[in-house]
């Protein structure tokens, strides 16, 4: 009997602390995991929290509840502006231009603002994230006013795109399967009773749906979605246009200083059909190249004369100017133009650090010598400068002086066209986004137009009307093969030593290659697929079987051992109950009936 005690005593001590560490483990973890979500919440660690019931979904204040839907939407807009930023790559020289005539500092904004960006994303997408998973738990929301401000107002963007990989997916929802199906296997009729409001069970079928029903709805409109795709570089080998030509922006700004002769000679290198630049009038009436509105970025301006730095291009006579340096600021500087641009070799930084601010008549010169087009912004005096009321005679007239072939000359400005042609009539004029009636009666055969107005639809209307169009500016080679493959004419660029080097548009396909690849992915993805989701099927079925057989083996001990347990505890009980032993003893068979006498108590003591 001590034996059958000793053993049930430390049965039962092994049975606690086998059921405390287990509470240990969970408790703790659990605690530390929702003081972690409120703490990044709510910026607040409560330990007390554990002592409080489970609250149900809708346990948050009613601003709480009105404010986590402006999270949403901000988390939305923070999506769609990365979205954005990512696909305008080929505005962040534009941008950082933009920037450094505000700031006076030239530096890769852009870069700093897609990573701003995707940041604030993140961050955006982590309180989301973290308020689901509080309100999961039943906890109550109380986002810290830091997060408030900064959240839905700075976040402004981002791309919610995830690519959802069949094997992790599959790896996901069939632990979970099997997960659900162990937990029903082992759970008891009373304990689904009890849990029947929320239980283990509803949360594993909810994140099965929450993780299989996107991954499935977009396969689905994957499969689906050539059907509604249009793009134009699926076409026709045959109906391929030539390759657009090029007009060098500045010249060739990532080899040269812009706007120098130095990049323009780089640009003519390079394969460019025409030259692109901006042209100043000094206060002494000299045409000159330069785009700004000021001499800082791309002068010596600030070391020759700081207090005049800001002052505009025409205020200055051009004895002044062309003693300005205007190379240095390309080839000695650390801060580059372009991110991407590869490093100058020692002779053309040299060559670059002696750049000065050339003439229109410079540019007119190598045109002429290298029949190149030249299509150039005019840029009006301002005013009370002694050309104001006539600086496009005066450039049309020194034009006409330089010798050069008319029909070398593209006409971009809008000003004064009447005299243009009267007394330039070999110009070629061009326009802006006028429409087709504008075009037609100004006589106009080309025009010139921003890259982003071909997203729209292609300008067909002014490929119908036969216009040579000219987009501006391209620098990317996924958007100049678009431009090829939606038959443009020519466009501006800085990037000409690389978009010269395309001998084929990216992504070109025919209808008939594109549709069997598109047949071929499907039939190939949704047999990989049907694949891996009955490999983890099988695989986690296999573990369900060898759970159940060491289920089933460890259960039958038990059951012994209780049997025996109930037989130990009867003995224990007849041994202890004499009537019930004389009962039992007088009912074994061929006995006969014992009435035992009384036994007398004696006062005489027990003799040796």
């Amino acid at each position: 009997m001590h034996n059958v005690n000793n053993i049930e005593t430390e049965s039962q001590e092994t049975g606690r602390w086998r059921n405390f560490n287990s509470w240990i483990k969970r408790n703790f973890n659990y605690e530390c995991y929702l003081n972690f979500l409120t703490g990044c919440y709510s910026c607040k660690l409560e330990a007390e929290q554990r002592k409080k019931s489970r609250r149900p979904l809708c346990c948050c204040s009613l601003l709480e509840i009105l404010f986590y839907p402006w999270l949403l939407t901000a988390l939305y807009l923070s999506v769609l502006l990365v979205f954005v930023w990512v696909e305008s790559s080929n505005e962040y020289n534009g941008f950082d231009w933009v920037v450094f005539l505000g700031t006076g500092v030239w530096f890769f904004w852009s870069l700093v603002l897609l990573s701003l960006f995707g940041i604030l994303a993140a961050y955006t997408s982590l309180l989301l994230v973290l308020g689901f998973l509080l309100c999961w738990e039943g906890k109550e929301l109380y986002l810290h006013w830091y997060h408030k401000v900064y959240a839905p107002y700075l976040h402004l963007s981002s791309i919610s795109v995830m690519v959802l990989l069949s094997w992790p997916v599959a790896f996901y929802l069939i632990h979970l399967e099997g997960e659900a199906r162990i937990r029903r296997y082992k759970i008891t009729s009373n304990e689904r009773k009890r849990n029947k409001r929320c239980n283990m069970l509803t949360k594993l079928r909810a994140l099965q749906v929450a993780v299989g029903l996107p991954f499935f709805l977009i396969l689905l409109c994957l499969y689906v979605m050539p059907f509604g795709n249009y793009s134009p570089c699926i076409q026709e080998k045959d109906k391929l246009g030539p390759k657009p030509s090029f007009f060098g922006h500045r010249g060739a700004p990532m080899l040269g200083p812009e706007n120098t002769m130095m990049s323009f000679e780089k640009a003519v290198e390079h394969g460019a059909f025409g030259l692109e630049s901006d042209v100043h009038i000094s206060y002494d009436r000299v045409p000159f190249l330069m785009h700004d509105l000021s001499l800082r970025r791309t002068t010596n301006i600030k070391e020759v004369l700081p207090n005049a730095s800001l002052r505009h291009p025409s205020l200055f006579n051009w004895d002044f100017l062309s003693t300005l340096n205007a190379g240095k600021w390309f080839s000695h500087s650390q801060i580059k133009p372009f991110y991407h641009m590869k490093p100058l070799s020692e002779a053309d930084k040299e060559k670059a650090g002696n750049q000065k601010i050339p003439k229109l008549t410079d540019l007119l010169e190598l045109a002429q010598k290298e029949k190149k087009l030249v299509i150039f912004d005019l840029n009006s005096p301002v005013p009370k400068h002694p050309a104001r009321k006539e600086f496009v005679r005066l450039v049309v007239n020194v034009i006409l002086a330089s010798g050069i072939e008319q029909h070398l000359i593209v006409w971009l400005p809008g000003f004064d066209r009447k005299y243009v042609r009267s007394t330039a009539p070999g110009f070629q004029h061009v326009g802006r986004l006028f429409t087709i009636e504008r075009l037609t009666k100004e006589n106009i055969s080309r025009i010139n137009v921003d890259y982003k107005r071909l997203f729209y639809n292609g300008l067909r209307e002014y490929k119908a009307a036969n216009i040579n169009i000219n987009i501006y500016i391209v620098n990317e080679p996924w958007l100049f093969s678009l431009a090829w493959c939606s038959r443009i004419q020519s466009v501006t660029t800085d990037n000409i030593q690389v978009l010269n080097q395309i001998n084929h548009p990216y992504f070109f396909m025919t209808p008939s290659f594109y549709m069997f690849m598109w047949i071929l992915l499907d039939v190939v993805s949704a047999i990989f697929i049907f694949a891996v989701f009955y490999f983890h099927w099988w695989r986690e079925s296999q573990s369900e079987k060898i759970l159940k057989g060491i289920s089933s083996y460890t259960e039958t001990p038990s059951v012994s051992l209780q049997k025996e347990n109930t037989e130990n505890e009867a003995a224990l009980n007849i041994m202890e109950s004499p009537e019930t032993l004389t009962k039992s003893v007088g009912e074994l068979p061929g006995s006969q009936s014992v009435n035992p006498e009384p036994v007398q108590e004696t006062t005489q003591p027990l003799m040796p």
